[in-house]
C-alpha cells in the first residue's frame, strides 16, 4: 500500500511537469492604483488581477510547448460604472453607452529566452452587451471575451 501511494505521488508529479513542461503565461500589472478603472478595494482589485491571469494562463495552453505568453497590463477601464456603496461594497452598472471595457497591454511571445512576437494593443468593445455569450456566469466576462478574440487574432494568427 505504501509503494502504491508513493507510485501514485510520483505519477501525480510527473504529470504537472509535464502540464508546466507546455505553454504558459506571466501576467503583470503596472501601476494598478493609477488604471482608469479597476476595483478600489484591495482585495477586489487583486481577485481581478488573479481572474485575469488565470484566463490567460488558460489561454496560453493554446500556444505551442515551450513558448511562454508575457503579458504587462498597462491600463484597465472595466465594462461599466461603478456606484460607491458604504461600506461594504460597489455597485457596478453596465447600461450600453460610453461605459465600454478597454484593456491597454503590452505582450510577447517567448522561447528558450527569444521574443518570437511582441506587441502592444488598446482593445475596446464598444457593443459589448451585445457580444457576450457569457455575462450571467463569470465575473469580468466582457473583458474576458475581449481578450480571448486578440489571443485568438493577434496571439494565435487565427480569425
Amino acid at each position: 500500500m505504501n509503494r502504491f501511494v508513493c507510485s501514485a505521488s510520483l505519477a501525480a508529479a510527473a504529470l504537472l511537469a509535464s502540464a508546466n513542461a507546455g505553454a504558459s503565461a506571466t501576467v503583470t500589472y503596472v501601476h494598478p492604483e493609477k488604471m482608469t478603472d479597476v476595483p478600489r478595494y484591495p482585495s477586489e482589485r487583486e481577485q481581478m488581477e488573479i481572474t485575469f491571469r488565470e484566463h490567460l494562463g488558460q489561454l496560453s495552453a493554446g500556444l505551442p510547448a515551450g513558448q511562454q505568453l508575457v503579458v504587462e497590463f498597462l491600463d484597465i477601464d472595466l465594462a461599466g460604472d461603478v456606484f460607491p456603496r458604504v461600506p461594504v461594497q460597489d455597485i457596478r452598472v453596465l447600461k450600453g453607452r460610453a461605459d465600454w471595457p478597454r484593456l491597454h497591454l503590452r505582450y510577447r511571445i517567448e522561447q528558450d529566452g527569444a521574443v518570437l512576437r511582441s506587441g502592444e494593443r488598446q482593445l475596446s468593445d464598444p457593443g459589448y452587451l451585445m457580444t457576450t455569450s457569457r455575462y450571467d456566469r463569470e465575473l469580468y466576462a466582457h473583458e474576458k471575451d475581449m481578450l480571448d478574440e486578440w489571443f485568438r487574432k493577434d496571439v494565435l494568427g487565427t480569425r
